[in-house]
Formats: C-alpha cells, structure tokens, sequence
C-alpha cells in the first residue's frame, strides 16, 4: 500500500488555502502525477501538502463533483478514471459551451480582448498546418480562456472555471475530429474570419462542424 503521495509541500500565500488545495490536487490529477486509482486518504493528502484535513476534504468534495475524484462512503476515496462514454459527453459539452461562449465574447469583447484572440487564432492556424496536435489544443485552450473572460458572464465564467481541470485532463484523450491537414487548417481561418468580423453565429457554428457536434 503506498504511504507516500508524490505532492510537494504547500507554501499559502494570498489565497484561499481550500482553493490552493483544490487546485495543486486537481493539477496532479491533470498531469497524471496522480494516476487513476490512485486513493486519495484526507489524513495522508493533508501530511503531504503540510495542511489540516478540512481543506483537504473542502478540496476532494469540489474534485468529485467536477469528476476528477470518484467517493464510496466508508470504503474510499480515489482518482477517477474515464470511460469512453464519459469521455465523449465531456467533449460534446465542451464543444456547446464554447460555442455560446464565442457568440457572447465576439458581441461583447473589448479590442485588446478581440486582438487576443485574434492571436489565438492564428496559432491554431499555425499549429494545424503543422499538424502539431499538442500545440492546436494549447493554442486552443489559449483562446477559450480569452473568450470565457470576454464572455461578460459571471456565471459562464464561473462554470468554465470551476470545470476546467476536468476539462484539461479530458482533452488530452481527444483527436481532431477533421484529419485532413488542409481541411482543417482551412476552417480554422475561417473560424478566424469569423472572430475578425465579431459574427458569433458562425464561429459558433465552426466550432461545431470542426468537431462533429450538432
């Protein structure tokens, strides 16, 4: 039985202890540092980030309901591992929400908002011509943190963040719904057209076809 959870020490600083928590456990889930399975023990969590129990409970409660930390009462507490169905309704949430997040963003955004992403877009771009999947999907989570701040909505602004290491540690999984390099690469300019001429509907609608939802 392992005694030991690979977590370093917190340091807190201005922050909300729980949520320091919440966010080095979820970062560990996130980057596989904490494989699924794994079991999560309040005691030994808290010995190994140097923090009582309560935050780390606080912590674990706010995982499980994002999905990332799966509870049995009385019996334990543990990394959570995806199915494939799971898998697939994470996406097809994700690629809804960005959608009406784009039509809220490109009707509401600032222009230094509008050139950021702007610039978001023309990685992708980039990064699809290259056929560089690692970096199209970080280009694309850039781009999707710009639109959920432009987005003017606390409440969508709110759940996209909440849900975000969940969604990070599900899109690791995914693979581009278009394979072909220049098929693809054309619909992301023309997904940067559209941000360009602040026309949410069919930005909205790109997202959409590029990923086969809707």
């Amino acid at each position: 039985m392992t005694t030991e959870l690979p977590l370093p020490p917190l340091e807190p600083g201005g922050t909300i202890l729980g949520d320091e928590v919440y966010a080095v456990l979820g970062a560990a889930i996130r980057d596989g540092v904490l494989a699924p399975g794994q079991r999560l023990r309040d005691v030994q969590v808290a010995e190994a980030l140097g923090v009582s129990r309560t935050p780390v409970r606080e912590a674990l409660q706010r995982l499980e309901r994002i999905g990332l930390v799966e509870v049995s009462a009385s019996r334990y507490t543990r990394v959570a591992d995806y199915d494939q169905e799971l898998l697939r309704e994470a996406h097809e949430y994700l690629v809804y929400s960005v959608g009406v997040g784009l039509r809220m963003a490109l009707a509401r955004c600032s222009d230094a908002e509008l050139t950021a992403m702007l610039a978001w877009a023309d990685e992708m771009v980039a990064a699809s011509a290259d056929d560089d999947h690692p970096a199209l999907t970080q280009a694309s989570a850039g781009l999707y943190e710009v639109v959920s701040k432009a987005s003017g909505n606390r409440v969508y602004l709110r759940v996209m963040r909440e849900a975000g290491l969940f969604f990070q540690r599900s899109v690791e999984s995914w693979t581009p719904h278009l394979l072909d390099v220049d098929e693809r690469t054309a619909s992301f300019r023309a997904l940067r057209d559209a941000i360009a001429a602040k026309d949410g509907v069919a930005a909205e609608r790109i997202v959409r076809r590029q990923h086969g939802v809707g």
